[in-house]
């Protein structure tokens, strides 16, 4: 166990050996939780968002489309989204 000083704001030091051993780094972000000895940290696992553009989104739903219906209502999708499904790449209705 390591003794630390709080400093202005609240501000603490993480020992340089408890950071090496749970990746903290500048710039990382820790829950911290108020528990019965005191404050618990935790790093937080932060994950990457996908953002999908609107082109890939109609990708999706057209080669998601296992029957004919499904494809149709894929197709009717796609155009409300202002796109026409002949320029997405897709395997066309023929095909299911």
């Amino acid at each position: 166990m390591e003794t630390i000083k709080v400093g202005k704001r609240g501000t603490i030091v993480i020992p340089a050996r408890l950071r090496r051993n749970y990746a903290i780094e500048e710039g990382s972000l820790l829950n911290a939780e108020s528990c019965e000895d005191g404050v618990f940290l935790r790093p937080v696992a932060a994950l990457s968002i996908e953002m999908y553009t609107p082109e890939r989104k109609a990708e999706f739903l057209l080669n998601s489309a296992i029957t004919r219906e499904d494809y149709i209502w894929a197709t009717k999708e796609v155009s409300k989204m202002g796109i026409d499904p002949e320029t997405i790449q897709h395997k066309k209705s023929e095909d299911l």
